[in-house]
């Protein structure tokens, strides 16, 4: 079958609308499945697996980057945007990736990382030979200050200034991630265009739509204006650790731009034709909700995006809950987030807040009944914890960066584990990229799959009940309100469902809404009703459906 035709088998018959409600399932490639024995995951060993993925009664799935790339960055410094690096095995191996997961009924999104390449990027190649060059513009170059220091304050996530000197042009470059990841000029109308026909390249391939890394970092101010300075007291880590100079400062021009819109409408444009939806990662520590709403909102824009209130280090609360949903509604009502509470840049959610089993169950449940998409962290369904990484194992750069206050992200991306009685959890038959810690060996599909009673039969029930009640997936949140440790909220649509959930570790009382109402979700732990009220003990959830 050509790309052509898959492309059309895809589209016909799809509803546009698949991403609403959606759970996407995000898969890390290097550490999913290894099928050839060097130790990385691949393609080949995806495919396997899918039909595990299908068994949980997720949507979608989200591969990472799997592109041509020098792995300075783990892919998210792409070399090549139209190629798989051989690494994750051929286009083939995708091709036949996409064609199993559409027999399976899932949808296939991809991780794009449009607002940088790898300085071994052929256009970044040409770019810093000269001033003159055709892709002479085509990243953002800046003039030295007199002195010769960078051209502004503006810094990298990753540590440092985000300019690098380059001596062929005596110029600055910007990288606002490591200095081999330069930033493209998206103010230069080609840069646009042929990032453009790298997304026409994948949905000519069958994709049914992409993650955007770093979507809010696409565009720079034209004018190089240096970041003003943040007062402590605004400060917090919810996106960068508290150790890394980066939070000294309000990002007002090195990212969030307004002309990003515009560009944003043109990909959107893209992807109608083919039923395809995107959903962008909002990474701002001030203003991640109101650019969330910005970008989504208006039908003309991407679809979904998710910010980074679910993933931060404090504990979802319900008092966080209800200001983060009342925000978004002041914002820009008809805005679409996507929740992850885990993902492979931040610690585990049952170690980052200290979950205990059935706190961990809880708030599976809560992810199920919010207004907005999901995202599952591969080994989320079986409540991996976060590995605890020796230092002379450490593959991440930005870890070694800032260790040992922030040991980075290598613990969140150690192999599946899928067997218990195998050293390597049957990730691979060779030495793996990242060491499998014992902890994890115990918590393996083969030890959960056919217990009922395990966090993976949870996760599937939880999931299955989304799919059961429509409301969940589409319908609108009247909520959700604190009270304390109380969080209620209800789902409205062609049902009524109404959540209370006790996000504390001491016994609470959530009243009814007036009107009659049945017992649903007993099969996740939901408590029943007395009269017309719940008693909830610690963690405890009621989940009633209006009769």
């Amino acid at each position: 079958m050509t790309t052509t035709e898959r492309a059309d088998r895809n589209v016909i018959g799809a509803d546009a609308d698949w991403w609403r409600g959606a759970v996407i399932y995000q898969i890390y490639p290097r550490s999913y499945q290894d099928s050839n024995g060097d130790g990385v995951g691949d393609l080949a060993g995806i495919t396997d697996r899918l039909p595990y993925i299908a068994g949980l009664g997720v949507d979608a799935i989200w591969i990472s980057p799997f592109f041509t790339s020098p792995m300075k960055d783990f892919g998210y410094d792409v070399s090549d945007y139209c190629d798989v690096d051989p690494m994750f095995g051929r286009l083939a191996d995708f091709d036949a990736l996409v064609a199993r997961a559409h027999d399976l009924g899932l949808k296939v999104m991809i991780d794009l990382v449009l607002s940088h390449t790898s300085d071994q990027h052929p256009w970044f190649k040409a770019s810093r030979q000269n001033r003159s060059n055709d892709k002479a513009d085509w990243y953002v170059w800046a003039e030295p200050k007199g002195d010769g220091t960078p051209p502004n304050n503006w810094l990298s996530i990753f540590g440092g200034s985000a300019w690098s000197w380059d001596s062929r042009r005596e110029q600055y470059y910007l990288h606002n991630f490591l200095t081999s990841q330069p930033d493209l000029n998206f103010h230069h109308a080609p840069v646009q265009e042929a990032l453009l026909d790298v997304v026409r390249f994948w949905l000519a391939r069958g994709v049914n739509g992409f993650r955007l890394d770093t979507i809010n970092f696409y565009i720079a101010d034209k004018h190089l204006r240096d970041n003003p300075p943040l007062p402590k007291e605004l400060r917090n880590n919810s996106i960068a650790p508290s150790v890394n100079p980066y939070n000294h400062q309000l990002h007002l021009f090195d990212k969030n731009q307004p002309e990003n819109l515009e560009f944003l409408r043109k990909f959107r444009a893209v992807l109608d034709p083919f039923k395809a939806a995107a959903v962008g990662e909002v990474g701002d520590a001030q203003r991640g909700l109101e650019i969330m709403a910005e970008y989504t909102s208006g039908g003309d824009k991407v679809q979904m995006c998710y910010p980074f209130e679910m993933l931060q280090p404090a504990r979802l609360t319900a008092g966080l809950l209800e200001d983060t949903f009342a925000r978004m509604a002041a914002v820009a009502p008809d805005c679409w987030p996507c929740w992850a509470y885990s993902n492979h840049d931040v610690v585990r959610h049952v170690t980052r807040w200290g979950l205990s089993d059935t706190a961990a169950r809880a708030y599976t449940v809560l992810l199920m009944c919010l207004r907005g998409s999901v995202c599952l962290y591969q080994g989320e369904e079986l409540a991996l914890p976060e590995a605890d990484i020796a230092f002379e194992d450490l593959q991440d750069p930005y870890g070694i960066e800032f260790w040992p206050e922030f040991k980075g992200r290598d613990g969140c991306r150690t192999p599946m584990v899928w067997q218990a009685d195998n050293g390597t959890g049957g990730f691979s038959e060779g030495k793996p990229w990242l060491p499998v810690t014992s902890a994890h060996l115990g918590r393996a599909v083969s030890a959960q799959s056919d217990d009922p009673g395990s966090m993976l039969s949870h996760y599937r029930r939880a999931l299955a009940f989304r799919r059961a009640h429509s409301v969940l997936r589409h319908g609108e949140i009247d909520g959700p309100r604190a009270h304390g440790d109380l969080t209620v909220f209800r789902r409205i649509g062609d049902e009524d469902i109404f959540c209370a959930f006790n996000l504390g570790d001491t016994t609470v009382t959530a009243q009814l809404p007036e009107g009659q109402w049945s017992d649903i979700g007993t099969e996740l732990g939901s408590k029943n009703a007395e009269g017309t009220a719940v008693t909830l003990g610690p963690w405890g959830f009621c989940l009633m459906q209006k009769s």
